[in-house]
Order: structure tokens, then C-alpha cells, then sequence
């Protein structure tokens, strides 16, 4: 029996680990606080590198952080499972039984009680109900999909070297997501071809549809023009403008009535939360789904309920579901969720801070904006500058995580295993 302060955390992706970790260390090891984690996987990855697990280009066997070893390390618990309920009159969230691959009871549901809550578990393409979508097209929103994907790419590879044949590929959605798997696919097939299956390499046509005017709405116009002119110089078909109205097992609908056809068809268009968040007994919730909280990521309905990252919508002051602003939203709770916990003083208003964004289209090209719309990256050694940034982003969330011996240590692996791994998956 303990009397220490019971803090659940639901969701180990950006936000939620970060804040694991930082209050672990802190509040964790001295035994202050009880902190428990938990997830419906067994590990974490950086959302912003999916796209480069599913061409193959990252192997994220070196890439993710098991959750289990971690909390070890850092002075809170983890617990397996996926929410199924949220008692609030009695604190109390239950989770699902599980089940083993053949259907059959592996574990009960099992319940964990609380004294505050923080609901991080992230977000997932929106399909907008748009008809098939949920049956014929594939996700990437966690390494389980990228990984599906990356095995069915590395299969038809094989097959497209073997037969002679084409293959087609069609992503909905132009932002971030969209852009950098098509570009990495592309780099996936030109070192592919360095281990000359065949004399001629096979053909990949993709094609990204995006309903809006532009590519990468969230950046300055002069990005998205320079996106678009990189990803057609690849021979990617870029159709801006494009609404789809339905999915098939051929292909996609488009609302004027014609379609694309073709064999790999993935949605990464639009955000939403993950639909337990509708049943979280009486929260307030967007129409996304996203968990609607105070200025200082409370709930609008219950003091001892936050939410935070994609699952969240800030009410009066409305935030991009960014793993930047996850991230500073994580290191906000962390600074003042102990003055709550211990001394009952009200958690400030969160003020998020722009520090820009970057996007890197393989090894093609990159650029960055910040804030005030200024942009650097592209042209000079193919947008090298922006690329590196991208990866210094990555590395900070393993400095972040690990501490800078056991970063510097993940860096040097990672660095000394590019000498002996083939720079593409295709086992």
C-alpha cells in the first residue's frame, strides 16, 4: 500500500515519454511521485521518421526505445495495454483485455487508479469517412503500419525486378507525410538498383494526391513550389486540387468521376485523435476527436484529467499537431506538474513558442522556415543544410531521452553500423 501521489500518463509517443522521463529522474527515482506509462506497444519511435521505416531507408530495430528498459532507467513504471474506459467519479482507467494473435484471452482487463491522468496517445490519419479508405488503403501513424508496408514494398520490388512490371503507388495527402514517403521511396529504388537484381531497373510510379491548392500547406509558398518542382524532377505526379472520394482494391475515386489505379494505396491526409478518446466518460472532445483542455492543458471538465500532443485541442489558443509542439507541451506539465501534485498550485497557461519547421525529401533535397517565414535550405548541395537539421532534430529527442552519454553512445552505434548494414531494407 503507497500514499504517494498516482500519476498515469496514457501514450509513449513524443509527448508522453518525454514527460515520463523528465518527471521519472526528477520526482520517480526519490520515490516522491508513482508514475506509471502506458501503451498498447512495447516500444517508442520518432512519429517524423515512419515514412523512412516504410521505404526501408531506417531500420528502426536501431531506432526505437523499449519502453520496458527505459522506465527501468528512469524511475517510473510501464504498463502494456490500451485504454477501454475512464471511471472519473471513481479515478479509475480500465484496459482492454488482450488478445493473442489467434483470437484467443491472453490477460483480463485490468484497471489502474489514479489521482491525475495526462492523455498523450497521439493522433491518426483523418479518412473523413470517405468510403473504403478503412478497407483498401494502408497508414502509416505507427511502426506496426510502417513495417507492413515495408515488407509488402520490399516484395513488390522483388517482383517488379523479376517480371519486368511497374509499380504503382498512390499517396493522398500532401503534407509532411505524403511528400517525404514519396521522395523516400524513390531513394529506397535508386539503391535498390545498386544490387543489380536485373540490368534494367523496374519503373515506380506514384502519384500524391492533395486536396488543397499546394503541397505543404503549413509551409511559405516559395517551399511548396520548390517541393513540387523537386518531386516531378523524380517523375512523381503531384496533383494539387484533387479530392478523393472513395478507395477500391484497384485504386482511388476521385470526385470528378476518373481514378488512379494502383497497387500500393496509402492514406496520410488529415489528423485525428484515436477514437477511444470519444468514450472517455463525458470529457469534451472535438469533432476530430482530440480532447478539448484549457490554455494550461487541463481538462475543460475535470482538474485531474491533461491532455496533451495531437490528441489535445487547446481551446483558446489552437495549436498545429506538430511533435513540436508535443514536445514543448511535454516539458510545460513537466515543469509544473509537481507545484499541482505537491503544492495544489494552479498549472499555468502553455505558450508555444514556433521554432520553425523542416522537411527533407530523401537525399533530393530539404528546406526549413522559420517563424517569421524566412527559409533556408535547397539549391546549395541539394538542400544539405535543411537534411542535417532534420536529423539534428532526431538526435535531440534521443539526447533528450537517453542523457548525452547514452545519446552520444546511440549516435556512435547508429554511425558504426552504417560501415556494416546495406543502406536500404530489403530482407
Amino acid at each position: 500500500m503507497t500514499n504517494r501521489f498516482r500519476l498515469v500518463i496514457i501514450g509513449g509517443g513524443v509527448a508522453g515519454l518525454a514527460l515520463a522521463t523528465r518527471l521519472g529522474n526528477t520526482l520517480g527515482r526519490s520515490g516522491k511521485l508513482e508514475i506509471t506509462l502506458v501503451d498498447k506497444g512495447f516500444s517508442h519511435v520518432w512519429k517524423p521518421m515512419l515514412h523512412c521505416f516504410a521505404a526501408g531507408t531506417a531500420r528502426n530495430e536501431n531506432d526505437r526505445i523499449t519502453f520496458v528498459s527505459h522506465a527501468a532507467a528512469h524511475g517510473f513504471r510501464f504498463c502494456y495495454g490500451e485504454v477501454a474506459q475512464l471511471d472519473r467519479a471513481n479515478r479509475r482507467i480500465t484496459l482492454a483485455p488482450l488478445m493473442e494473435e489467434n483470437n484467443q484471452l491472453l490477460l483480463e482487463e485490468r484497471h489502474l487508479d489514479y489521482d491525475a491522468v495526462v492523455f498523450a496517445i497521439g493522433s491518426r490519419a483523418n479518412d473523413f469517412g470517405t468510403p473504403g479508405v478503412v478497407e483498401h488503403c494502408m497508414f502509416l501513424d505507427n511502426v506496426v503500419e510502417a513495417n507492413n508496408f515495408n515488407e509488402r514494398f520490399r516484395h513488390a520490388i522483388i517482383q517488379a525486378y523479376g517480371r519486368g512490371t511497374p509499380v504503382d503507388i498512390a499517396i493522398v495527402g500532401g503534407g509532411a507525410t505524403g511528400v517525404q514517403l514519396a521522395a523516400e521511396l524513390h531513394k529506397a529504388l535508386d539503391i535498390g538498383a545498386l544490387y543489380n537484381f536485373t540490368p534494367v531497373t523496374p519503373e515506380m510510379r506514384v502519384t500524391l494526391l492533395e486536396a488543397g491548392p499546394r503541397i505543404l500547406p503549413a509551409f511559405p509558398q516559395a517551399v511548396s513550389d520548390a517541393a513540387q518542382k523537386q518531386l516531378e524532377a523524380l517523375k512523381i505526379d503531384v496533383r494539387t486540387n484533387t479530392m478523393v472520394s472513395g478507395a477500391d482494391q484497384t485504386g482511388f475515386i476521385l470526385k470528378d468521376g476518373s481514378r488512379v489505379n494502383a497497387q500500393f494505396r496509402v492514406w496520410a491526409a488529415g489528423v485525428k485523435a484515436p477514437d477511444v478518446t470519444r468514450d472517455m466518460d463525458g470529457l469534451e472532445y472535438q469533432r476530430g476527436g482530440q480532447l478539448t483542455v484549457q490554455t494550461n492543458l487541463q481538462s475543460t471538465v475535470d482538474d485531474h484529467i491533461f491532455a496533451l500532443g495531437d490528441c489535445s485541442f487547446v481551446k483558446d489558443a489552437p495549436v498545429a499537431p506538430t511533435a513540436q509542439v508535443a514536445r514543448q507541451q511535454a516539458h510545460h506539465l513537466a515543469r509544473y506538474l509537481p507545484g499541482y501534485i505537491f503544492n495544489n498550485k494552479p498549472v499555468p497557461d502553455f505558450r508555444f513558442r514556433n521554432r520553425g519547421a523542416i522537411v527533407a525529401l530523401g537525399d533530393y533535397n530539404g528546406w526549413g522556415a522559420f517563424a517569421d517565414g524566412k527559409t533556408f535550405g535547397g539549391g546549395f548541395l541539394n538542400g544539405l543544410s535543411a537534411r542535417l537539421g532534420h536529423m539534428a532534430l532526431y538526435r535531440q529527442h534521443q539526447f533528450e531521452l537517453y542523457g548525452p552519454f547514452r545519446g552520444a553512445i546511440a549516435c556512435f552505434t547508429d554511425w558504426l553500423a552504417g560501415f556494416v548494414r546495406p543502406p536500404v531494407r530489403m530482407d
